[in-house]
């Protein structure tokens, strides 16, 4: 199903995204850390916005929506949970909810643990979620409001997609995040070659996101807690995944 995917760096290191559909011409704002770049791009291509996505209520993704609405009438979507928090909502969402983009349907998500309440956004057709701060390249959100039960049990659904989804993450932290990723999987290939591409590209001014999930399983230390190697390099051989995960989490704070 045709579709289009445009990837949009804001602030100093959020993305917002595109997503507009061939058939309608429809096309979804999915978060808004900064209006002036996603103005810029929607006028360059002469895209009008039909709707805009809320992933959830931190400023950085929500901070430029009056200023893109001036400009452009779009309906505004976000957790039905979460509506306390965010801008004024056309529609209230929970999880397993479906949004209609022309002929692209969305499932929502509830990948609480950054915060309570936020939502991933799925589009089976077009291969693609929208995951903002929960799955991240090479990582996961801060436990900012939400237990280390709550984002495992999240990131489990994440990784129950088909493994050639693109994950459409909020920031470029995927350098920082590969360096912490080698200590606690230091003898990973895969991950010692994804960390050299990583900062290859960073050094070229590339955007390193978004990523497929089939890498993020290969190389994220935060879905591979059911790894042995892992699991010796943290002295944690009989643990379950969850404790694994804490475990992990808990060291990149301190990182």
């Amino acid at each position: 199903m045709p579709f289009d995917l445009i990837t949009i760096p804001c602030l100093s290191d959020n993305y917002a995204y595109l997503l507009r559909d061939h058939d309608s011409g429809k096309v979804a704002l999915i978060d808004v850390p900064e209006a002036a770049p996603i103005l810029a791009e929607l006028k360059k291509r002469d895209w009008e916005v039909s709707q805009v996505w809320l992933t959830h209520h931190h400023p950085d993704h929500v901070q430029g929506l009056a200023e893109v609405l001036k400009e452009h009438d779009a309906n505004v979507i976000g957790a039905k949970a979460d509506e306390h928090r965010l801008p004024p909502l056309d529609r209230k969402v929970d999880e397993d909810d479906s949004i209609t983009l022309g002929s692209l349907e969305t499932r929502v998500i509830d990948v609480s643990g950054h915060t309570v309440g936020h939502i991933a956004f799925y589009v089976p057709t077009a291969k693609v979620a929208f995951t903002a701060d929960s799955l991240m390249a090479l990582g996961c959100g801060r436990l900012f409001e939400g237990t280390p039960d709550q984002m495992w049990e999240s990131l489990q659904k994440l990784m129950a997609l088909p493994e050639d989804t693109t994950i459409c993450s909020g920031h470029e932290y995927t350098a920082a995040n590969a360096k912490f990723a080698l200590t606690v999987d230091p003898t990973n290939p895969d991950l010692i070659s994804r960390s050299k591409d990583i900062d290859a590209a960073r050094a070229k001014g590339e955007p390193t996101v978004p990523s497929k999930l089939s890498t993020e399983l290969k190389t994220n230390p935060f879905l591979r807690a059911a790894d042995p190697a892992i699991r010796a390099t943290l002295g944690m051989p009989n643990a379950t995944d969850a404790e694994v995960f804490t475990e992990i989490r808990a060291r990149k704070d301190r990182f």
